[in-house]
This record gives structure tokens, C-alpha cells and sequence, in this order.
């Protein structure tokens, strides 16, 4: 009998783990007379509250590729939400007009830190949101994205930095941050050169900040992304290694960051 009880139990359990699945939504919001359009992930088997992951994208807007990786934090039980730094329908479909639409936010950091904000406050409306438990990455642009965003002094708990450039014109603003800050970086990144990396650690010490820099040798920009490619003599090419270290070297980081 106890044995018959335990199959079922575990046939129940089963049962209910393949109903599981990622749900997923794009969300239309403001930020003063800008239009945008973010994309929210989260596994509907968890329930109650959870953590927050604010998950900004690359250059090329919000795609494919920051779908994904929406989804993926979805599936380690966090609710993730993709925020639109450009505006609804802006997504660069090469690198020259990539650069000019990142390059209006660059150069105006303030603007960035507001579509920032804004797509922080979509997430922390959020019902199942925790929220003394929100943090934010992002990739390459993103990277940049939520280093501005923690400068901002916005409440949240860490931040992450793929393969970011780690400038910022507004160094004085490290002082504003709250929360602790983890800079995934390629050792050969010839587009985040020495000179930047020093910069920003001394921004970091300067300002009190709890941050750590984990440096990738042999991997360069956008590291993480497979339509990177392979040639790394062009600056920015996939390292399969470096992927998955500082994909687990961000999840050890928000355990210890969350568990708090």
C-alpha cells in the first residue's frame, strides 16, 4: 500500500511538472510620450512571491535574443521582464543602425536612466514581485543599461553586467547606488579597454560600492551570444565557456544577494 501511495504521489507530481510551462506577454508602457514595448517571462508553477529580474537588451533592441534570455531567468523561478530602452518598433537590424539608435542613449545617460526606471516600476507592479527582492542585468548595451540604472540610486538589490562597456560620464553618481554589483567582463574586450576597466573599479572604491569583476580570458565583446560568431579578431565572437561560467557565476551572485 505504501508503495502504491508513493507511485501515485509521484505520478501526481509528474502530472503537475508537465503542466508547468513559461508564460510569456509583451507589455505596452509609457515613458513620458514614448511608447514601448517590453516582454515579461515567468514559470506559472511557482506561486506566491518571488524574486524580480529586470533583463535589458543588447543593441539590437528587444528580439529574439533577450527573449531568451528572459525566458531562461523565467525558468530558475525569477519573473523577468525585458524593458524597451528604444520604443516600440525600434529593433536595429545591423550593426551601423545598431550603434546610432545605442549611441542616442550613450550619449544621453539621463534618458537612458529613465527608460530604465520605467521598465523597473512595470516589473515592481508586478503582483508575485518581491519587493525587497529585485535585481537587473544586461547584455552588451544592457550591461551599460543597468550600470546607469544602480547610478540612478534606483531601490534595487544588484545589478549584473554582461560584457558592458563600464564608462559613464556621471562617475560622482556611484555614490547613489544601493544595491551590490557584479561586472561579467572579456579579458580581450577591445571594446572595454584597460584604461575603462580601471576607471570603473575606482569609481567602485571610491564610491563604497560592494562590487566584484569576474574577467574572462580569451573572451571578448558580446561573449555570450551565439550570433556573435566565432572570429574573434573582429572584437566581439561567442565563447561557449565564458557563457556558461558568467551565467553561473550570476546565478551564485543572486543566491547570496536574494538569500539576504
Amino acid at each position: 500500500m505504501k508503495i502504491l501511495l508513493m507511485v501515485v504521489t509521484l505520478m501526481v507530481f509528474a502530472s503537475s511538472t508537465s503542466l508547468a510551462k513559461i508564460q510569456s506577454e509583451v507589455v505596452e508602457y509609457r515613458q513620458g510620450d514614448a511608447v514601448l514595448e517590453g516582454y515579461l517571462a515567468y514559470d506559472d508553477s511557482f506561486k506566491g512571491l518571488r524574486p524580480g529580474v529586470l533583463v535589458v537588451h543588447d543593441w539590437t533592441g528587444v528580439g529574439p535574443y533577450v527573449k531568451a534570455r528572459t525566458k531562461q531567468l523565467a525558468s530558475l523561478g525569477y519573473i523577468a521582464f525585458a524593458p524597451d530602452i528604444y520604443g516600440k518598433g525600434i529593433h536595429p537590424t545591423d550593426p551601423k543602425e545598431a550603434a546610432k539608435t545605442a549611441g542616442i542613449y550613450k550619449n544621453d545617460r539621463i534618458l537612458m536612466r529613465l527608460r530604465a526606471n520605467a521598465g523597473l516600476t512595470v516589473l515592481r507592479n508586478y503582483p508575485q514581485v518581491d519587493q525587497g527582492r529585485i535585481a537587473a542585468i544586461g547584455y552588451c548595451f544592457g550591461g551599460t543599461t543597468v550600470l546607469e540604472l544602480a547610478r540612478s540610486g534606483a531601490n534595487i538589490a544588484a545589478v549584473v553586467s554582461f560584457h558592458g562597456n563600464l564608462d559613464t560620464p556621471l562617475p560622482e553618481d556611484a555614490r547613489n547606488i544601493r544595491g551590490k554589483v557584479l561586472v561579467l567582463h572579456g579579458g580581450e574586450d577591445p571594446f572595454v579597454p584597460p584604461t575603462e576597466v580601471s576607471a570603473f573599479e575606482n569609481e567602485m572604491r571610491n564610491a563604497g560600492v560592494d562590487w566584484q569583476l569576474v574577467t574572462y580570458g580569451g573572451a571578448v565583446h558580446s561573449f555570450t551570444n551565439p550570433d556573435s560568431g566565432d572570429d574573434k579578431t573582429k572584437g566581439a565572437a561567442y565563447n561557449r565557456q565564458a557563457d556558461k561560467r558568467s551565467f553561473e557565476a550570476m546565478k551564485a551572485f543572486f543566491q547570496e544577494v536574494f538569500a539576504e
